[in-house]
């Protein structure tokens, strides 16, 4: 979707922003756009990084079940 825009699309659209904010609010719409995809990329790490946690306490767990079972 967004490969099909190019610069002068870019252009345009930051353009239309300018005129509808004001070259004032832009620099504090461009902090707060940061700030939210920082956000978003730290949670999805913390997601992924949970999610690894879990397959390899799952793999722990299989390991001692079939030593358990194996001593049985």
């Amino acid at each position: 979707m967004l490969s099909n825009i190019g610069i002068p699309g870019l252009v345009i659209v930051l353009v239309i922003a300018l005129i509808i904010f004001g070259p004032s609010k832009l620099p504090e719409i461009g902090r707060a756009f940061g700030r939210t995809l920082s956000e978003f990329k730290s949670a999805t790490k913390g997601l992924v990084n949970d999610s690894e946690k879990e397959d390899e306490n799952e793999n722990e767990n299989k390991a001692a079940l079939r030593a358990v079972k194996k001593e049985g």
